[in-house]
């Protein structure tokens, strides 16, 4: 197989496709749903990044998925998830959350938290990206996992959230069933510095504030850089910032 060429790729916030409804305004990175562009299908291993704002009370009714890695990580506010495999749990900043539909599964994620404890209705909409890669193997039966990585991103870098890549074994918060894929995230403070994997394939997200990437200058919230056999870049910021980097060793064939 031909190596792919060196390339970095800059996408940005305001050329991506978009679903705006009542109660949902969602930009997508890539080809999603009714939105098709032959040349915008993946990068690497990486389907679907999904930047979404949810109103109070409203959210994503029951529906199904098959043979995905779905991964999901809030910003802002609370997202419930529910699901037919019988796990259920509100997901919230600093919670990484994973669920894998195999063979099949059927899931909702509302903005409506409150309802699990009779409590009041707030008025805040949650904010999170969604992202899905494929599974090495179909087939498989489904599964969910998540884990509270709050004090591991308090503490700077970047920080494994899901994995299926043996060297970060122990180090991931929890893990996809993809052994050529990770997702690290990294809270940055004024002044930070990070340094991103050297991978044949990278997806470089901000879904929060606006940093440099070196040789590509500045990304702003919702930017994106794929880059293509030209990882190890360092990225840094003057203001708070949050990144999102997708480290693949293979792409969808």
């Amino acid at each position: 197989m031909t190596a792919p060429a060196p390339a970095v790729d800059i996408r940005r916030a305001d050329d991506r496709f978009a679903t705006r409804i009542s109660w949902l305004d969602s930009k997508h990175s890539f080809s999603f749903s009714r939105h098709y562009d032959p040349a915008n299908t993946h990068h690497g291993l990486l389907l679907v990044n999904n930047d979404d704002v949810v109103r109070p009370g409203a959210g994503f009714e029951t529906h199904p998925h098959q043979d995905m890695e779905i991964v999901t990580w809030v910003l802002r506010g609370s997202l419930v998830h529910q699901d037919s495999t019988g796990h259920s749990g509100v997901i919230y900043p600093g919670l990484a959350q994973r669920m894998s539909a195999g063979t099949g599964i059927l899931h909702s994620e509302k903005n409506d938290a409150w309802r699990l404890n009779n409590q009041e209705p707030h008025t805040d909409p949650v904010h999170f990206v969604q992202m899905w890669v494929l599974p090495d193997e179909q087939g498989v039966d489904p599964g969910y996992e998540q884990l509270e990585i709050e004090d591991e991103l308090l503490r700077g870098g970047l920080v494994p959230i899901a994995s299926g890549m043996d060297r970060y074994d122990g180090a991931s918060a929890i893990r996809i069933r993809n052994r050529y894929a990770t997702l690290h995230a990294a809270r940055l403070a004024p002044g930070d510095e990070v340094t991103i994997p050297d991978a044949p394939y990278v997806h470089l997200y901000v879904p929060d504030g606006t940093v440099t990437l070196e040789g590509s200058g500045p990304l702003g919230s919702g930017d994106a850089a794929r880059l293509t056999m030209t990882g190890g870049r360092r990225v840094t910021t003057d203001e708070p910032a949050e990144i999102l980097v997708w480290e693949m060793h293979a792409t969808v064939a």
